[in-house]
């Protein structure tokens, strides 16, 4: 073979190997993860997405093109910013009086040992468990019985009960992990037990507290079940947009959604940046 001939030989090329994928060894565990956390934010996208679509009409499922109409326009429905009022106010309120009531039955059950907490314990849990229709069913028998019309106290009185044990759970968690030797120093150096709360405890159960209100908060803004056997002549939030979901929901709904659900995730960030700072 000549000299020529060798040369214009192409080179012989190196091919790499093909990985193959040990399926096996693939932490399943995290993409499982991500695609839970992706299916439940999927209606959360829907409905920031739908807030700017350009639909005709109530009918908003459809999308139509881009627009910040709604935006401006959001209080286009006077008996749903009605609604919209009603529901923040009984969603403030109930953050408000379920924080301070469970924040001290969380303190009692994780400080201090008594008669009756094994039962306090099972009526907690039992207010969490028990199908919202009972509770509704319940509650409004008892509404009746007392003779109370139902409004909007009534609405604020069930969402208070059964948001009471969700701050008094997590309240009584943040107590358990809490070192007593910080209020022993305290009253050691002579501070008194109100000075030893305010100035020790109480700036340590701040996360606690403000998660559990937080979590109060979310339940009464969106509750429907016990809300509609308690209502009366009151409209809430969830209970126009489902009085309204056979002629049309209105963009202005999406709309307040994504701004509720905008203030809930900046007031959790501001939570766990408070509790990362004092922890």
């Amino acid at each position: 073979m000549s000299a020529a001939t060798e040369r214009a030989r192409p080179a012989p090329t190196c091919r790499r190997p093909r990985r193959r994928v040990d399926w096996g060894k693939l932490d399943w565990g995290k993409y499982w993860t991500w695609a839970v956390i992706a299916w439940l934010l999927a209606p959360i996208a829907f409905m920031v997405a739908f807030g700017f679509n350009d639909a005709q009409g109530r009918h908003n499922v459809t999308w139509q093109g881009f627009t910040l109409r709604w935006y401006a326009d959001v209080f286009a429905y006077p008996d749903l910013t009605r609604a919209l009022a009603a529901s923040l106010a009984i969603a403030v309120l109930t953050m408000l009086i379920a924080g301070v009531l469970g924040g001290l039955l969380g303190l009692a059950l994780g400080r201090f040992r008594f008669r009756g907490k094994a039962l306090t314990d099972l009526v907690m849990f039992s207010a969490i468990s028990a199908p919202e229709v009972v509770l509704g069913a319940g509650l409004l028998s008892m509404f009746l019985t007392m003779n109370i019309a139902t409004g909007f106290w009534t609405i604020l009185i069930a969402h208070v009960m059964f948001s009471v044990s969700f701050v008094a759970i997590t309240v009584r968690a943040r107590v358990l992990a809490l070192d007593p030797a910080l209020e022993e120093a305290a009253r050691d150096l002579g501070a008194s037990p109100w000075a030893t709360f305010r100035l020790v405890t109480l700036p340590m159960l701040f996360p606690a507290l403000m998660a559990g209100g937080l979590i109060a908060f979310v339940l009464s803004i969106d509750d429907y079940i016990i809300t509609t056997f308690v209502s009366g002549n009151t409209t809430t939030f969830p209970l126009w947009i489902w009085g309204t979901t056979r002629v049309g929901t209105p963009p202005q709904v999406n709309v307040m959604g994504t701004l509720i659900f905008a203030v809930g995730v900046l007031l959790a960030v501001i939570n766990a940046a408070v509790a990362r700072r004092r922890g």
